[in-house]
C-alpha cells in the first residue's frame, strides 16, 4: 500500500511540475495537468481526436479527415489546400455537439431518418485551465480556433445546464488581431453573444504563441501568452465540455470559397505545438 501510495504521489508531482514549468500557465493558482497531446510521432492519436464534418444536421462539403499532418518533431500542421475547384480544411475534436449528427450526405439541408448514431466523447471536461500552443496561418481566405463546446448547447434556455460556447481564440483575419468569446442559448433567435472585440495584438508574425482559458464557477479569464487579455463573469457553463482546434474557408457558410481565398498561396498552414488542460489544485 505504502509503495503504490508512493508511485501515484510522485506521478502526481510530475505532472505538478511539468504544469508549473510551464511560464504561461495564470500564476494565481497552483495547476495540475489532466489531458494533453503533445502531437508527438507522426499520427494523430485518434483515441484523443476524432473529426467534425457536419455544422447543424448539414454534411459540410469542405469539412475533410485529411487536410492535416503530424510533422515528426512535434508539431500538429491543419492546413487549408484546394482539390478539384474546392477548399479543404479539417476540424479536431474530442466530442462533439448533437445537433452535428445527421445521417444525410454532402449539401443536402433537410434531416433524414435514422440520425447518426450517437457516439462516446472521448475527452469531456469541466473546469480548469485551457491551453494551445499555435502559430497562426499567413494567407487571407480561412480562419482557426481554438475553443470548448457543449454536447448540448441550445437544448434549452439554462446554460448553466446546457453549456456556452468558449472561443478562447479565433483568427480571422492576417492582420496580428484575434477575439475572444462566448455564446450561449444555442444559434437561433435565443442566441446570446459576448466578446473582447478584435484585439490587434501582432499575432501573424510566424511565431509560436500562447491562448488559454481559465474556466472557474465564478467565470472566464482569458489570456495570451500568459498575459490577461479579457474576462467575463458569466453566464458559467457548469456541464462538460469538449476540445475543438479548428480550420474554416471562408465563404462557404454562404455558398461558396469567398473571393479573396482564391487568391491565396496554398497550402497554408496552422500549426499547433500542443493542446493542455489543467486543473486548479487547492493547496
Amino acid at each position: 500500500m505504502t509503495v503504490l501510495f508512493t508511485i501515484i504521489m510522485n506521478m502526481v508531482n510530475i505532472q505538478m511540475s511539468f504544469a508549473q514549468s510551464t511560464n504561461h500557465l495564470p500564476k494565481d493558482k497552483t495547476w495540475k495537468l489532466v489531458w494533453n497531446d503533445e502531437f508527438n510521432g507522426k499520427e494523430l492519436d485518434t483515441t484523443k481526436w476524432g473529426f467534425r464534418l457536419h455544422i447543424m444536421q448539414t454534411r459540410h462539403i469542405t469539412w475533410t479527415d485529411d487536410a492535416y499532418k503530424l510533422d515528426g518533431k512535434g508539431s500538429l500542421l491543419m492546413k487549408a489546400y484546394k482539390n478539384e475547384g474546392e477548399y479543404h480544411t479539417t476540424q479536431l475534436q474530442t466530442g462533439s455537439n448533437f445537433m452535428d449528427r445527421p445521417g444525410n450526405q454532402y449539401g443536402k439541408t433537410e434531416l433524414t431518418w435514422p440520425i447518426a448514431n450517437l457516439k462516446s466523447p472521448k475527452f469531456l471536461h469541466k473546469y480548469g485551465y485551457y491551453e494551445i500552443r499555435c502559430k497562426l496561418p499567413t494567407q487571407e481566405g480561412w480562419w482557426v480556433a481554438f475553443w470548448l463546446q457543449s454536447p448540448t448547447i441550445g437544448s434549452s434556455l439554462d446554460p448553466l445546464a446546457s453549456g456556452v460556447e468558449i472561443d478562447i481564440m479565433e483568427n480571422f483575419k492576417r492582420n496580428g488581431t484575434i477575439s475572444q468569446n462566448i455564446h450561449w442559448n444555442g444559434y437561433g433567435e435565443n442566441h446570446e453573444h459576448e466578446g473582447s472585440g478584435e484585439m490587434k495584438m501582432g499575432l501573424n508574425d510566424n511565431e509560436f504563441h500562447t491562448y488559454g482559458v481559465d474556466w472557474s464557477p465564478t467565470g472566464y479569464v482569458f489570456y495570451v501568452d500568459g498575459k490577461e487579455t479579457w474576462r467575463i463573469s458569466g453566464p458559467v457553463s457548469h456541464t462538460e465540455q469538449f476540445i475543438l482546434v479548428s480550420a474554416e474557408c471562408n465563404g462557404y457558410r454562404e455558398g461558396a470559397a469567398s473571393p479573396i481565398l482564391k487568391e491565396a498561396i496554398l497550402p497554408d498552414y496552422f500549426e499547433v505545438d500542443y493542446v493542455r488542460v489543467y486543473d486548479e489544485v487547492k493547496i
